[in-house]
């Protein structure tokens, strides 16, 4: 995993945060008997794990690409020709495209689009280990995981999706081992993940082999945690 990945996560306050998690994890396996008993459900999120939400105060180098790449899609959306660069015309012709499709064909067909474009890693493309492409930087050299999440991410809010409906979710692929990026999208119908791995769109519990570290949007950041479930005692008659 390119190291850009965990700089997204402040290192200061990653200790304390874990430190609630844990105690958090305790405290509500420890009364998970009472809540079933009451017939309670527990709200599980991203990739059934607990969350933790938290501001991007910390987390200065996100907050930077975030406006960066902000107003780089709203320049690749509002050029006319002939100012406009081959990498613009093909976002607004996407863009326009999408436009005509009921919400779950335009996040297979954004997802196809964008998928199109080879994995090249940051020290080949800007000789440089870690680098966060912009959507025209993208469009223009390709780039890894988190450089297809942040262009996936941007269209889809030129299509006017809102920063709560979208996440960039770093996670834990375990069956490569190695850490990945994903897009995860909110909607009626459920959380449905953007994969630079698949072209396929699934919701996100399909993906069992995704261990969530961490998510961002442009307002906040979440921690997540997965939880055991404690076996269920028997009933005595």
């Amino acid at each position: 995993m390119p190291r850009k990945v965990a700089i997204l996560y402040d290192y200061r306050s990653f200790w304390l945060l874990l430190v609630l998690m844990i105690w958090t994890a305790w405290v509500s396996s420890a009364q998970g008997a009472e809540t079933s008993a009451r017939g309670v459900r527990h709200a599980k999120g991203l990739f059934n794990t607990v969350e933790f939400k938290g501001s991007l105060k910390a987390l200065s180098s996100w907050t930077h690409i975030i406006q960066q790449a902000r107003e780089q899609a709203q320049r690749l959306s509002r050029c006319t020709e002939p100012d406009c660069s081959t990498a613009a015309l093909r976002w607004q012709k996407l863009i326009r495209h999408l436009k005509t499709l009921d919400q779950r064909a335009q996040l297979v067909a954004l997802n196809r689009f964008f998928n199109r474009w080879p994995y090249r890693l940051d020290q080949e493309v800007y000789g440089v280990s870690d680098y966060w492409a912009t959507p025209d930087e993208f469009l223009k050299n390709s780039g890894d995981c988190e450089d297809y999440c942040i262009t996936k991410y941007f269209a889809l809010r030129e299509l006017g999706y809102r920063p709560d409906q979208l996440r960039i979710v770093v996670v834990l692929d375990t069956i490569r081992n190695i850490g990945h990026a994903v897009v995860a999208v909110y909607t009626k119908e459920g959380i449905f993940i953007l994969d630079n791995l698949s072209d396929a769109v699934f919701q996100h519990t399909r993906y069992v082999h995704y261990w969530p570290q961490y998510s961002v949007n442009e307002q906040f950041r979440w921690a997540h945690a997965r939880i055991k479930k404690r076996p269920s005692k028997a009933v005595q008659n």
